[in-house]
């Protein structure tokens, strides 16, 4: 059975991927490497959703913790716009790192489960990682499975977020309200 290290960014988006990899008869670990998560209880909050979802289903769990606030604005501060590129190749490089260093055949990401994200930049990133640390990605567009998955898990009573992750991601949550409220006060 090939084993397969899947970076998980959180629970519902862990529900659209698990299945279907178990389905293929794949020994699937989960993977917890998100410093781009703020902040903190937002961070912690998707992180004990997520243990909590996996002792359910009983699927091993591997946790790299690092709130990394501090490292993840000082690399993205120069282009903020940008930012996604960072985040997607730094979690994904230390998934591809950890799955090499620990004998894993292969890994993924939930990353690919959600429509809101660019799955094209994140295939990139995963393919220039599994080069340079000799492992194999397991491509895997899991989107056709992102709503049913987010269904099951509201049903099961997951946490579900509201924004991607990074503190920049939920202002842009909030734009319309911050905008609506600058037109407000400033007449």
């Amino acid at each position: 059975m090939s084993k397969v290290l899947l970076h998980c960014c959180c629970a519902p988006c862990s529900v659209s991927c698990i299945e279907p990899l178990r389905d293929e008869n794949l020994e699937v670990t989960a993977f917890w490497y998100n410093p781009n998560i703020h902040p903190f209880k937002e961070y912690e909050a998707r992180r004990d959703c997520l243990i909590e979802y996996l002792e359910k289903i009983n699927l091993p769990l591997i946790i790299e913790e690092d709130y990394g606030l501090r490292k993840f604005v000082e690399n993205v501060a120069y282009d903020i716009d940008k930012r996604c590129t960072y985040c997607y190749e730094h979690r994904l490089e230390e998934t591809a790192k950890y799955a090499a260093e620990n004998e894993f055949d292969s890994f993924t990401s939930t990353l690919f489960a959600s429509i809101y994200q660019n799955h094209d930049l994140m295939k990139a990133a995963a393919e220039k990682y599994a080069q340079k640390y000799g492992v194999k990605f397991l491509y895997r567009d899991f989107r056709p499975n992102f709503k049913n998955g987010n269904q099951k898990a509201r049903e099961t009573g997951l946490y579900m977020q509201k924004y991607c992750g990074c503190i920049f991601s939920e202002q842009d949550r909030y734009l319309k309200q911050i905008n609506r409220d600058k037109e407000k006060f400033s007449k």
